[in-house]
């Protein structure tokens, strides 16, 4: 796990263990210093898939072909998946919902919905370009023309009667290859008998994914209930996509949506529905962040491993790669990690880190680099033959720790 420190800038040496693909034109650089940070001409086909922990809650940022060709391998594969989402309502909401939370853990894929995610994690101290966001006004279009063209069945959950008719109808005049089906959202939630009639209506239907578009915590709440007796290979949590969908609710101008007002659109359209969730939900959100920042939180980064579909998504977790590559042989770690001990001493000796800093380090197992990459973000006027000498050190006791 490695752990980015709010007040710090993150040198080139740990962005480049962190996202080793980025090359010197996709990094913005701010009065000599690197950020995490790519420019908006990154394309999306060659960003890694990243779990993103912001205040406990794991984000996948993960972009809109990528969660498609989860999708899709979940469905050649015959295997199932949950494709949840964090936005700002959601948030707040596992912040309130212990429920929730759990439902979003366990969630095997729990993508960037929004652009206020995108900018708290930059807040945090990790810049993301925008092709993280992946709303299900980019992800929707893109996984029914592949849909379109492999020939997957979807079943939509949700919103009234005649506008899913009206939804169904639309989509099949757009993606004739694609199979569609549907039931309505107004029924007995906790009525045994309604809720066995929808499950045995999706599961005559045989998709490949189940759209639920009931609106939030209600489906989240459905589908936990009812997961493991739907015969689907994923199951997506869409809010208002259904309505979005049958063109009753129409999209944000992308102008809007990119630069994070959305939010104020949708308010302006719906004022009597979105007024609470907007005006005390945005608030309470930034509240929770600016805690975070000021309490000097650590934001937590991996690379995301293959998504295990086999399993509970409750294990996606533990099944998580760590950026620092592991160690088979336990006895060379071992021996690694009291020479990496020995040469923070030095660190702590000469004032370049606190002892904190260091047992950090340490209780991260990072390696002998980032200690010296800690020393060049924390300390500014380092002089050159000083970095030469920690860097003959570290030179000569890596080449002890492998002999």
């Amino acid at each position: 796990m490695h752990y980015l420190k709010k007040p710090t800038v993150v040198p080139k040496r740990i962005l480049g263990q962190l996202l080793p693909f980025l090359t010197d034109d996709l990094v913005n650089k701010n009065n000599g210093n690197t950020l995490i940070q790519l420019s908006n001409k990154d394309k999306a086909d060659i960003l890694p898939n990243l779990s993103v922990s912001l205040l406990g809650r794991r984000i996948s940022c993960m972009t809109v072909p990528a969660i498609v060709k989860a999708i899709n391998t979940a469905c050649v594969e015959g295997k199932q998946i949950t494709v949840a989402n964090y936005n700002v309502h959601s948030f707040n909401l596992s912040m309130q919902l212990p429920w929730y939370y759990q439902f979003l853990e366990d969630a095997e894929i729990t993508h960037c919905d929004s652009i206020g995610i995108l900018k708290a994690i930059g807040y945090m101290g990790l810049n993301l370009p925008i092709s993280y966001r992946s709303s299900y006004s980019l992800l929707m279009p893109k996984l029914l023309e592949s849909g379109n063209i492999t020939g997957l069945s979807v079943f939509l959950l949700g919103s009234q009667s005649e506008v899913l008719e009206s939804a169904i109808a639309r989509l099949r005049k757009q993606y004739p290859n694609v199979k569609f089906a549907g039931h309505h959202g107004y029924f007995d939630k906790e009525e045994l008998f309604q809720n066995e009639v929808v499950i045995q209506k999706i599961n005559r239907a045989e998709p490949n994914i189940l759209l639920v578009g009931m609106g939030m915590p209600i489906q989240e709440a459905w589908v936990q209930k009812h997961r493991n007796r739907l015969d689907v290979n994923a199951i997506m949590l869409g809010g208002a996509i259904i309505d979005r969908l049958a063109g009753v609710v129409p999209e944000c101008p992308q102008l809007l949506s990119n630069i994070g007002l959305e939010w104020l659109y949708r308010l302006y359209r719906e004022p009597k529905r979105l007024a609470a969730r907007y005006l005390l939900g945005n608030p309470a959100f930034l509240l929770h962040i600016a805690l975070a920042k000021f309490y000097k939180s650590s934001l937590q980064v991996q690379s995301m491993p293959p998504i295990d579909c086999s399993s509970s998504g409750s294990q996606v977790q533990q099944s998580s790669l760590s950026l620092i590559p592991t160690i088979q042989n336990q006895e060379l770690a071992a021996g690694i990690y009291s020479r990496v001990k020995r040469i923070a001493e030095y660190f702590i000796e000469a004032n370049l880190l606190t002892k904190a800093q260091v047992e950090a380090a340490l209780s991260e197992q990072k390696v002998i680099e980032i200690l010296l990459g800690e020393v060049s973000a924390r300390k500014e006027g380092i002089s050159e033959k000083t970095i030469e000498y920690l860097n003959e050190l570290l030179f000569l006791h890596k080449t002890q720790a492998w002999e």
